[in-house]
């Protein structure tokens, strides 16, 4: 399994006892896992199960899910008669005697309520649990679908986090080298600064290696960049590793950025500070892909 991102889009559809179903699932970057549903009035129950499916697939990201249900415009649309409002009506009509025209039956069933459609028709226990257990499924594979399309997303997040592995080592290299040519260079600046500001005395060797040493010291940047490639080598087992990296990613990327911001300071060469400027750039890159993973 590789990393996942948090964008995406999944849409299900279905039937289920003469009436459509839609499922639209959209996701977003966010910090934790947040989910927003929208369903017809009367689905209620469906919350609990429908946030256990979203957070038994994902750790992060917002997302909105919206159901839309409506009867089959193909299929014949079953109504019922309410006949106890029917009948409540005429015994109301009749206290008025000869007063008032007798009831219609046309104007019965224009009467509100009188005609229900099956889908407004109260649902027996077996018949609702039968549509909640239609929908919980429908969800169920827009879910994965939608995961689908953060796998995607995160293959393409995967490549990049590799290529900027490649280039991290790379200057990580570079640094090596030039910190290691550190000790020398310092040398021979301290032996032309001290010539040009007294031409005239002979200098100690000794004094002149003793204060090279001292310079060289405090620009040892060593530990920097062994902890620079240990966290290069952490980035790279975050990317095949099967739980969520989102998290550690943003953690690391805050590693890398202390380390590329203490070579820069302790630097006291220019292609040193050069390179370390080069590794910032790309733990920026890094720490502004890491906001989405999973």
């Amino acid at each position: 399994m590789t990393i996942s991102g948090m964008t995406g889009f999944a849409r299900a559809e279905g039937e289920h006892a003469g009436q459509r179903w839609i499922w639209e699932l959209k996701s977003v970057n966010g910090r934790g896992l947040d989910l927003k549903l929208r369903t017809p009035p009367g689905l209620d129950a469906l919350e609990p199960a429908l946030r256990a499916a979203a957070n038994g697939k994902f750790k992060r990201g917002s997302l909105q899910a919206s159901l839309n249900l409506a009867r089959d415009a193909a299929a014949a649309a079953p109504i019922k008669i309410d006949f106890a409002l029917v009948e409540r009506l005429i015994q109301a009509g009749e206290t008025f005697g000869d007063r008032v025209e007798k009831p219609r039956w046309d104007g019965l069933l224009a009467v509100r309520g009188v005609v229900q459609a099956e889908d407004v028709a109260e649902q027996t226990e077996e018949e609702r649990a039968a549509l909640e257990a239609a929908l919980l499924a429908g969800f169920n594979t827009a879910i994965d679908k939608l995961a689908e399309a953060r796998q995607a997303e995160g293959r393409t997040l995967r490549a990049v986090f590799s290529e900027a592995a490649d280039r991290m080592e790379a200057l990580i290299a570079a640094a090596r080298a030039s910190a290691a040519a550190a000790p020398g260079a310092a040398l021979e600046r301290i032996r032309q600064r001290l010539e040009t500001l007294s031409p005239d005395i002979k200098l100690d060797p000794a004094r002149v290696a003793q204060e090279a040493a001292i310079a060289a010291t405090r620009a040892d940047v060593q530990e920097e960049l062994e902890r620079l490639a240990a966290h290069t080598l952490e980035l790279r087992q975050l990317l095949t590793k099967p739980e969520p990296a989102g998290r550690r990613l943003d953690f690391l990327s805050q590693e890398l950025t202390r380390e590329a911001n203490t070579l820069c300071s302790k630097s006291a060469d220019l292609e040193l500070t050069r390179i370390g400027l080069d590794l910032k750039t790309v733990v920026d890159q890094i720490k502004e892909q890491a906001a989405n993973v999973e």
